[in-house]
């Protein structure tokens, strides 16, 4: 239970194993939450096996950088059921990544990529003997030309990993891999073990993930359309309202914008960049007063967001409160002290000295 409580779960790309709508609901049980893509506050990032069906392994590798490089704990979907304590943890773990990849020859990069994907008995360290059969047949597979990523898209259709240890497998160019049987060759396909989503759960991942295509391309209106489409199957999804907010306001349409970003908070009163970008909005329409509460609110919520205090100190000081915007900047120098926002931000601290001590001497 004290694994997840308090903890604050993202997930990206479908989930192939089980239906969405259960993990959260188990994440909510054990006092967590549970939302789709990552925020400031997000903990633990989940990968989704669809993800792989989804987005290339460029998109991928550069994703899970930048989760590791935000200090976030990166979780496979069987990583994240041990954490709910929905599956078993395999028997017999005792070799470290560093053994295994010594005896296997696999690379790192592919060690942490096939585990991501649940391409092994257990998702991270200390693996098993199994796991190291398994590896050794996953770097004869990319001698052989196969890539990761075809590895981590066939092996699930036979079952249970494990199974795939007594298989002789075989790659087919890079994207092809196959068993080889008495009778030739054939596809790793068995039954399958696992319940499938309902087909709305399909429809919902398959839509965000185009939401946020089109919203990375900057087809703002056919991204807002397609989040309002997620929000009519799953109403409690404040990323959506969060993301289709962040569309309306760059098609202009402020009022709208306003409304799903109220929507956003009132499912997640704790979304610290809805207050922000909300913040932001009241500031374009004039509403000072409210902006510096939903950006002192932000601020609450996370006291190291430096984007949230580099805006109250702005925001102080058009209104000519220069003490206070000066006691925001220092903050915000405490936090970024190199960019060419902390030059402005110094720059802004050493007028207010100039003109409080003028005003002192006068």
């Amino acid at each position: 239970m004290t694994e997840v409580s308090g903890k604050r779960f993202g997930i990206i790309g479908p989930l192939a194993a089980f239906p969405r709508r259960i993990a959260a609901r188990e994440v909510e049980r054990r006092n967590g939450l549970m939302r789709r893509g990552v925020t400031r506050r997000t903990s633990h990032v989940v990968f989704g096996r669809g993800l792989i069906e989804k987005a290339s392994p460029q998109e991928i590798e550069t994703r899970l950088m930048q989760e590791l490089q935000a200090g976030r704990r990166i979780l496979s979907e069987n990583g994240f059921l041990r954490l709910l304590g929905l599956l078993e943890i395999p028997a017999a773990p005792a070799m470290t990544g560093e053994a295994l990849l010594e005896q296997s020859r696999l690379s790192p990069r592919d060690l942490t990529l096939l585990s991501l994907f649940d391409a092994f008995e257990h998702d991270a360290e200390p693996y098993s003997f199994r796991d190291l059969i398994l590896s050794r047949k996953y770097a004869g597979l990319i001698a052989g030309g196969a890539t990761w990523n075809a590895i981590a898209k066939s092996i699930h259709r036979s079952g249970p990993v494990a199974s795939l240890t007594a298989l002789s497998l075989h790659a087919e160019g890079a994207d092809a891999i196959y068993a080889r049987h008495d009778q030739g060759l054939s596809e790793l396909d068995g039954q399958i073990l696992l319940p499938l989503p309902r087909p709305e759960d399909a429809e919902l991942e398959d839509l965000f993930v185009l939401a946020d295509a089109f919203e990375h391309e900057r087809r703002y209106a056919e991204a807002a359309a397609l989040y309002q489409r997620c929000l009519s199957l799953d109403p409690s999804d404040s990323v959506a309202a969060f993301n289709r907010a962040n569309c309306l306001r760059a098609t202009g349409k402020l009022d709208e914008a306003a409304h799903a970003y109220m929507l956003a908070i009132k499912l997640d009163a704790g979304f610290v960049e809805a207050w922000f970008n909300f913040a932001g909005l009241m500031t374009e329409r004039g509403q000072i007063d409210t902006a510096r509460r939903y950006l002192e609110k932000a601020v609450a919520l996370d006291r190291d967001y430096a984007d949230a205090i580099y805006n109250l100190a702005t925001l102080e000081y058009d209104a000519g409160k220069l003490a206070e915007a000066r006691r925001w900047w220092v903050r915000y120098l405490e936090l970024d002290n190199r960019s060419e926002w902390a030059r402005k931000a110094l720059r802004g601290v050493h007028y207010i000295d100039l003109q409080l001590n003028r005003k002192t001497a006068g």
